[in-house]
């Protein structure tokens, strides 16, 4: 779906990917927001938590999703970065047994919480999780943005704004978000499954505590090098409500999909 933003500048040519939360739970917010020519603000593309897509500026032209922000020596990412939101609540308040959205006030179920502390500082709080077919939509879509244009790096508006903006905030998985988008994934690597319920640990031995709960039987992920008897993976799907896990496992545990 096209829906054109009027806050918009010139033609340019792309260097990086920004991503950002909306703050609100529906995609129908932001897009609204980025209509409004009072808004002063614009992104080329909201993706909804079912993977709607909602393109408000051709890739080449300058959104204004960045403001006061610097990276890689550049200041001012509007002109040198392609933005892309994502329906999500992003920061959470505490409301009795609740956790709410701060922008529309709706409850967020507690399997779509992850409680953690910002990499740029602060306390532990609530943050809305992703959905699974909202991050393989954003996946995709940056794969075929970094192929296209060349795009040097991926990074989140907490990386190029720090202390001033906090999204998308620890619950994006942006490891490997940047890994499959920026050309890890090739042909070399297959996808194995889990045989049975298994560990997956700090290090290349038993000797190393777990990173969390066994994988459950049938997980499917992506062996990215090994040692000895061990591999180090990427785990494809949500588990154990975390969507960036990586860890080394027993590879004889593993059969090739």
């Amino acid at each position: 779906m096209q829906k054109p933003s009027p806050n918009l500048g010139g033609k340019y040519v792309p260097q990086f990917l920004v991503i950002h939360f909306t703050g609100a739970t529906s995609a129908e917010s932001a897009v609204n927001w980025f209509l409004n020519n009072n808004a002063e603000a614009s992104a080329h593309l909201v993706i909804g938590d079912d993977g709607s897509i909602t393109q408000m500026a051709p890739f080449n032209v300058v959104t204004w999703h960045a403001g006061k922000s610097q990276w890689a020596g550049l200041k001012g990412l509007n002109s040198h970065s392609i933005g892309i939101e994502l329906a999500n609540a992003g920061q959470l308040e505490k409301q009795g047994a609740n956790w709410v959205s701060r922008l529309d006030r709706k409850i967020i179920a507690n399997e779509m919480v992850k409680v953690a502390a910002h990499k740029n500082g602060g306390t532990k709080t609530g943050w809305h999780t992703f959905s699974e077919i909202q991050l393989k939509t954003a996946n995709e879509i940056a794969n075929l943005l970094v192929s296209h244009y060349g795009l040097k790096d991926i990074v989140g508006h907490d990386d190029i704004a720090p202390g001033r903006k906090v999204d998308p905030g620890p619950a994006f998985p942006m490891s490997s978000f940047r890994s499959r988008a920026l050309g890890r994934k090739d042909e070399t690597i297959d996808d194995y499954m889990t045989l049975d319920s298994l560990n997956i640990r700090k290090g290349p031995g038993s000797e190393f505590e777990p990173i969390t709960k066994p994988l459950p039987k049938g997980t499917i992920v992506s062996v990215i090098r090994t040692e000895g008897s061990w591999g180090f993976v990427d785990v494809e799907t949500s588990v154990h409500n975390l969507n960036d896990l990586q860890g080394w496992v027993a590879i004889k545990f593993l059969g090739k999909v």
